[in-house]
């Protein structure tokens, strides 16, 4: 049986107890783990000097994959983001996110199966601003009124929306290629092109050029406001939904509120040869210690992990015994409670009963 060395970074705030609730239950499943632990985040910025340490990214770098609990970016200094450096250093360039409703969980919708393909290295998340006042600042609104797009005040501020050719490409391709290898019928892609005509146009130009490559897959594309209103009127009639950076981000939160919650919103990052799997949620720090926070969306992040892994039999089990739990209602957290007096599961009591559930699935 092959043996998977992974980097396991526990992160900061509720990371480190529902990293150890999703270690627990994946290597409930039998496949062997040999874990390469690493830090960032807050924490690391007191152990190493910084949040991100290049020895963790060396380690990401030689074991291809990577289990991250959520982090706290430090406050006032350094980097803007730890999340965002740490994908712009690995070329992590896909965001995907699947949203999913089980059955047990309390939400407004039933039968909801969509992935969110989110580009995460360009946009207005590429990082390049100027500053109110500043000498770039200035060039700018200098350019701006000498190409007749003027004029714009001396008081601006810039964040530069930067969407390329290639950029978007490859997370169209890579979109494709999921619907391929997971049997989905549709692709939609969301832009802003009729009011962002160089920048989203460019998005869907290039969306519709590699939609020719893929005759098999039905193609579409939507503004991003109509999305959102068509996601909360009838969200059971998307598939794959393949965006740009800021709506990605905007659009995934939304659909994971569709199925109940951060706590049941998986997700992983990845490039052509690396991904590092984690939760969409954050590292709540007022709750850290408590053992009271869902880890379903980190055991989530690693069935996805194992189907990355291709170890699709062991994945199909824990996501089925995650199923159970859910479904019973009994031992979940008090996200997932519809009545107030009900008691509320602590964060290692849902691992437990999700390796009692796998017991008993073959």
């Amino acid at each position: 049986m092959a043996a998977y060395n992974i980097t396991l970074i526990p992160g900061d705030g509720v990371g480190p107890e529902v990293t150890e609730a999703a270690k627990r239950v994946l290597e409930a499943t039998g496949v062997t783990f040999h874990w390469e632990l690493g830090y960032a985040g807050d924490g690391a910025q007191d152990k190493y000097g910084t949040p991100l340490p290049d020895h963790v990214l060396e380690s990401i770098r030689r074991n291809k994959v990577a289990l991250k609990g959520p982090v706290t970016t430090p406050v006032g200094y350094g980097f803007r983001s730890v999340n965002v450096a740490l994908r712009k250093k690995l070329d992590l360039y896909a965001c995907l996110r699947p949203c999913k409703t089980y059955p047990g969980v309390p939400t407004r919708y039933k039968n909801i199966d969509i992935v969110v393909v989110r580009e995460n290295t360009e946009d207005l998340y590429a990082g390049i601003e100027f500053q109110k006042g500043s000498p770039g600042a200035a060039d700018l609104i200098r350019l701006i009124g000498e190409t007749g797009n003027g004029p714009v005040g001396q008081d601006a501020g810039f964040s530069l929306k930067v969407i390329t050719e290639h950029g978007s490409r490859r997370i169209v391709k890579f979109a494709f290629e999921y619907a391929r290898a997971h049997n989905r019928k549709r692709v939609t892609a969301i832009h802003k092109a009729n009011i962002l005509k160089f920048s989203d146009g460019l998005f869907l130009s290039v969306a519709r050029e590699v939609a020719k490559e893929y005759p098999d897959i039905r193609f579409d594309d939507m503004i991003v406001d109509t999305l959102c209103m068509r996601l909360v009127l009838r969200p059971e009639l998307f598939d794959i939904i393949v965006l740009p950076n800021l709506y990605g981000d905007f659009v995934s939160e939304l659909c994971a509120g569709l199925i109940g919650g951060l706590g049941i919103a998986p997700g992983a990052n990845l490039s052509d040869s690396i991904g590092v799997f984690e939760p969409t949620h954050g590292s709540a720090p007022k709750y850290a210690g408590q053992n009271k926070v869902n880890p379903m969306a980190m055991m989530l992040s690693g069935v996805m992990m194992l189907r990355h892994l291709r170890e699709t039999s062991a994945a199909d089990r824990l996501e089925a015994a995650i199923s159970k739990v859910l479904a019973e209602g009994k031992t979940v957290t008090y996200d997932l409670k519809t009545n107030p007096g009900d008691t509320a599961a602590r964060t290692y009591e849902v691992a437990d009963a999700v390796i009692e559930k796998l017991k008993g699935i073959k």
